[in-house]
């Protein structure tokens, strides 16, 4: 892995599941919405570990599939990939780096019992969508052309598919 794309990783999972959520739990700290640490109870713990690990092994999968099949370039927008990727989760749904994302936030405010931080998933979750529909799905179908249209068309963005995607 280069540093371009240890610092996409540093950048965008980092602001997402790192500085952001940090930064939420201080300003909130010492009011009624305060998260609980250390979590009371085992409820916090069960709850929160299957999105976790859901989540950490969506992201890390995207991750690898992007840096042994996408060509060069990074996860980020600014540096994208080079080669159109439908293989692993990518073959039920669009976005699973994002999904991977938003599990981990979600275990987060479960474990935390954080109302704020489920509220900035669900911001982070708007935020995504808006930036999807109306930058990232047009710059694929202007890059990568009728193959991502194709796959546009049979994929969802969110949800996953029943069966895997096999392009024709």
């Amino acid at each position: 892995m280069n540093w371009s794309f240890a610092k996409a990783i540093l950048i965008l999972p980092g602001t997402a599941l790192v500085y952001v959520p940090a930064a939420v739990l201080w300003f909130t700290q010492n009011t009624g919405y305060a998260a609980v640490f250390p979590p009371e109870g085992a409820a916090s713990w069960i709850g929160a570990v299957f999105p976790g690990l859901a989540g950490l092994v969506l992201m890390g999968w995207t991750v690898r599939l992007f840096a042994t099949q996408g060509g060069g370039g990074t996860p980020a927008p600014w540096e994208p990939i080079q080669k159109f990727i439908v293989t692993g989760p990518y073959r039920y749904m669009r976005n699973p780096m994002l999904t991977g994302v938003l599990f981990f936030q979600a275990a987060e405010s479960i474990f935390l019992h954080s109302w704020p931080l489920a509220a900035w998933t669900l911001f982070f979750f708007v935020l995504n969508t808006i930036y999807f529909i109306f930058s990232e799905e047009p710059g694929l179908a202007k890059r990568y052309g009728a193959a991502y249209l194709a796959y546009k068309r049979q994929v969802p963005r969110w949800l996953p598919r029943m069966t895997p995607y096999r392009p024709t």
